[in-house]
């Protein structure tokens, strides 16, 4: 193995080992943190006890979880019912792999060590645990695991209500995924590429693509609440009707784990939001992050990643507090009838934009970009004034008793 082979698989391995142990700690700090704002939603404290403002409630929750007693029913499959949480809980931490989180870093160096020989590592080292090339088809391909956890652990269970919400997990997630995906389709239209860093660099160059893909972005972060669990789509868990779904029947670290994989989750997805249509890393109004890679720009881009980050986090938990819980029946109406038909729709309406754009001879930029969001504001205006206007997306599902 080769001194370069070598460096190359060290930076990996640390890479690898501090991001997805800051990831695990995220993790651990947004339970906290859903806490703290739901209280200030609803004007009450919250968890204020355990450490400064409650920030050690996530510790005693961890260690209340390793010490209660593990129950396993007599209904249900062993092997299945055990496997289940870890299936659900490492695709949402994997997907994490591909996004790129700050500016490279300029990092070289050439050591020996004992019995381990020669280590040798040139240039930047991008800030990225796994510079794949596909990076979307990546998302896409890992995100469709997720479901198989959940599913599993509702029919290992045994129970009922546990399988009907598996069932409910299944078809949800099939559904917004179609949805998902699509909006990501407009995403590689322009850009040209599966990779992420590539993605970057375009808005990078141009502007946002939550400007010049405004209507994929709402499609996006709709499909991300579904695909989450989160409501106003948590059927999967719903209390009223499931006693507590999916996981009814889990206990202690394992029942812990399915609400780790849901943090875990929504921390990716709130990164991919901000990667895909914010810029990633990207510093707003300057060019100072591009060029010559430097420790202060990878710093200063990192707390610009982590803050676009933690807004849609915070978004995530505002939603939830907000919104009421959808009928199913509206649900799978919402996917079906409505995302998948303006999904369809907004990839030919940026495809024949693009297309004539470039007969026009418009190239790629400010202006390029500009000029896609205005088509945008058209496609938003036919979707939620001309379609919708509390008809279809607002009254679709309403039941009248009785002469309208």
């Amino acid at each position: 193995m080769t001194p370069e082979l070598k460096g190359y698989l060290l930076v990996s391995v640390i890479k690898l080992v501090v991001v997805f142990f800051t990831l695990l700690v995220g993790v651990a700090f947004v339970t906290w943190l859903e806490r703290r704002v739901a209280a200030w939603i609803q004007n009450r404290l919250g968890p204020n006890r355990v450490g400064p403002q409650g920030l050690l409630q996530p510790m005693a929750d961890g260690l209340k979880n390793f010490v209660k007693e593990e129950t396993l029913p007599a209904q249900a499959d062993k092997t299945l019912f055990l496997l289940a949480p870890g299936l659900a809980f490492v695709p949402s931490l994997v997907l994490f792999a591909v996004i790129p989180f700050a500016a490279p870093f300029p990092l070289s160096f050439d050591f020996s060590l004992p019995l381990l020989g020669q280590f040798a590592y040139a240039g930047p080292m991008p800030m990225i645990v796994a510079d794949v090339s596909i990076g979307l088809l990546f998302i896409l391909a890992v995100s469709s695991l997720a479901v198989y956890g959940i599913v599993i652990a509702g029919w290992a269970s045994g129970n009922k209500y546990s399988f009907l919400g598996g069932l409910r997990s299944c078809a949800q997630m099939i559904s917004y995924e179609i949805a998902l995906g699509m909006s990501i389709v407009t995403v590689l239209i322009l850009t040209g590429s599966v990779g992420l860093t590539h993605v970057v660099a375009y808005q990078q160059q141009t502007v946002w693509f939550v400007f010049s893909l405004t209507l994929g972005f709402v499609l996006f972060a709709i499909s991300a609440l579904a695909e989450n669990n989160r409501l106003p789509f948590d059927l999967p868990e719903a209390e009223a009707e499931l006693v507590g779904g999916y996981h009814t029947e889990y206990s202690s670290m394992r029942f812990a784990m399915f609400f780790l994989a849901e943090y875990g989750a929504l921390i990716t997805m709130s990164a991919l939001m901000a990667t895909l249509f914010f810029g990633g890393w990207d510093i707003p109004f300057t060019a100072w992050d591009q060029g010559e890679p430097s420790v202060l720009k990878s710093l200063a881009t990192l707390v610009v990643f982590v803050g676009k980050t933690f807004f849609f986090v915070f978004w995530y938990i505002w939603v939830r507090w907000t919104l009421p819980r959808f009928r199913y029946d509206q649900l799978m109406g919402l996917g079906w009838k409505i995302m998948l038909p303006v999904a369809l729709a907004y990839i030919m309406l940026i495809a024949t934009a693009v297309w004539a754009f470039d007969a026009l001879g418009l190239a790629d930029g400010a202006l390029y970009g500009l000029a896609l969001f205005g088509v945008n504001l058209v496609a938003l205006f036919i979707v939620f004034r001309v379609l919708d206007s509390g008809r279809l997306i607002g009254q679709q599902y309403v039941r009248r008793e009785g002469s309208a």
